[in-house]
């Protein structure tokens, strides 16, 4: 079963179980996924649609700090609340010594040495690394390691 057809398959038991939040928290991801399909004119892919759900989740944590900096928790909680509602339809991030250790390895297979170097780590790291990590966690943990 593909990841879109467990989502509308969630979307049907939340309604079932009365469960709004859930219900409409799935229902974006849904119109988001059917959105893209029309534009783009193209059936998603699961890769597809996890990148619709990473863009979904950045989303939702952006706006969470915009509203815990104005000071609205009730609305931050909303925020957070959906983003851990869409998380378990995204793969498992690596830790921080797994990503460590990959990034290592990329760096040794780029022969990357200095920061003048970091194009062509993030390039090789973000092909590998998609969905495994977070864009800023792969471009910090470069940084580190090759400063």
């Amino acid at each position: 079963m593909s990841i879109r057809e467990t989502i509308n398959q969630n979307v049907k038991n939340a309604m079932k179980a009365k469960d709004t939040k859930t219900r409409d928290a799935l229902r974006l991801l849904t119109s988001a996924f059917k959105q893209i399909e029309v534009d783009e004119r193209k059936e998603l892919t699961d890769e597809d649609v996890i990148k619709i759900i990473q863009t979904q989740v950045k989303r939702r944590n952006d706006s969470a700090t915009q509203y815990k900096d104005a000071g609205r928790e009730d609305l931050m909680q909303v925020e957070l609340d959906e983003i851990a509602i869409y998380e378990p339809y995204l793969p498992a991030q690596l830790g921080n010594d797994e990503l460590e250790s990959a990034i290592k390895e990329i760096i040794s297979k780029t022969g990357a040495t200095t920061m003048k170097d970091m194009g062509k780590v993030m390039g090789m790291a973000s092909k590998e690394l998609a969905g495994k990590a977070d864009g800023k966690r792969i471009s910090d943990s470069v940084k580190k390691l090759l400063a």
